[in-house]
């Protein structure tokens, strides 16, 4: 096992080697630049609509389930330590009681589903494959997480909670066709993209 690739304790599929830990950073980067156009609130929303999630599916589909979710946990930490990374250029604790808190928090469980759902296709994920774990990933859990939460913290009803979120399905859904589509272009140029084939090649390598 060389330099690179070993880490200490590591288990199949989670240890992690220097190189992936600079993955790890740069899309924790990434969710944080895609702060930088700012936010938007629409139809007198609490929650705004941001291009932060289309970094954590980006995460999610190329770094597999637990480097997508440290990825993302390392933004969020740095958010929580009062780094303003987030859209509108928000950071500090405040944030995880704010209305759209269960949205920043679902990012972490949205990263690793759509990882996890990747991985299973194996090699070679085709592009239905990216499209539904961006869907069910990317949005679908981050939802289910935000909005119960956004209706406890504005004192509305679940359904109206859920009614307001419509306001963010267009543009959702547009995130996820782009990203599988960035993300099926990034894994056909460069395979080590493909998270099986990255664990694959670093099993081959000697780690256990």
């Amino acid at each position: 096992m060389s330099q690179e690739e070993g880490t200490a304790g590591s288990s199949p599929g989670r240890g992690f080697s220097t190189g992936d830990l600079a993955r790890v950073s740069v899309f924790a980067a990434l969710i944080a630049v895609l702060g930088l156009p700012g936010a938007l609130n629409v139809f007198g929303n609490a929650v705004p609509i941001t291009l932060q999630t289309f970094g954590v599916m980006l995460a999610g589909a190329i770094l597999g389930t637990w480097r997508a979710g440290l990825a993302v946990a390392v933004l969020l930490a740095l958010v929580a330590a009062g780094l303003p990374l987030l859209a509108g250029g928000r950071g500090g604790l405040g944030v995880f009681v704010a209305p759209s808190a269960g949205f920043l928090i679902g990012w972490l469980p949205g990263a690793m589903l759509t990882g996890w759902i990747v991985e299973r296709g194996g090699r070679t994920p085709g592009i239905v494959r990216l499209l539904v774990a961006c869907l069910v990933g990317g949005v679908g859990v981050v939802y289910l997480v935000g909005i119960p939460v956004q209706a406890a913290a504005t004192g509305v009803s679940l359904g109206h909670a859920a009614l307001l979120s419509l306001a963010f399905v267009p543009g959702d859904l547009i995130k996820v066709v782009l990203a599988s589509l960035v993300v099926r272009g990034t894994q056909r140029a460069y395979p080590d993209a493909v998270p099986a084939v990255r664990r694959e090649r670093l099993r081959a390598a000697g780690r256990r």
